[in-house]
């Protein structure tokens, strides 16, 4: 089955962290700027592997079992190179179509499909369980700044 997906802006690196949204979509910002958290949908593009056959990683975290399937992994490395990063929110500005963020872990130049807001009722989890193999990884996006995940993968 062929499915066709729109970008409806880019990411940026200039003068901070931000979403470019195209003149057609900016109006659907309206009404974003109360949110502190964005999840934002994006196509990893840059590291050409679309429709990639990974399905079974060996060893990809340091720390890790010696196999790993590609759906128990953030890897970008998947069948469709889709991508989910929540963001926080800086500011929106609709009439520029611009959205700026905290960071983003998407290069420059990066296509962007959606935009939705980040907030509790449905994003977050009270009783989060993990693997043991990552269990000392941060429980939250602030920690995981300070986090060493250069340590964390072996690809």
């Amino acid at each position: 089955m062929e499915i066709q997906c729109t970008s409806i802006g880019t990411v940026s690196h200039e003068g901070g962290y931000s979403l470019l949204i195209e003149h057609a979509y900016r109006k659907g910002l309206v009404g974003l700027e109360g949110f502190g958290h964005v999840q934002v949908l994006w196509f990893a593009d840059k590291i050409g592997n679309a429709g990639s056959k990974y399905v079974l990683f060996e060893k990809p975290y340091t720390k890790g079992p010696a196999q790993i399937g590609v759906f128990a992994t953030r890897s970008p490395y998947r069948p469709n190179s889709l991508c989910i990063s929540v963001a926080q929110l800086i500011c929106v500005d609709p009439e520029r179509g611009r959205v700026e963020l905290a960071w983003i872990d998407a290069e420059p130049g990066t296509p962007i499909f959606d935009i939705k807001p980040y907030h509790g009722s449905e994003d977050r989890v009270r009783d989060l369980v993990m693997p043991s193999w990552c269990d000392h990884w941060p429980r939250y996006l602030e920690e995981s700044e300070a986090f060493n995940w250069e340590e964390e993968f072996a690809f």
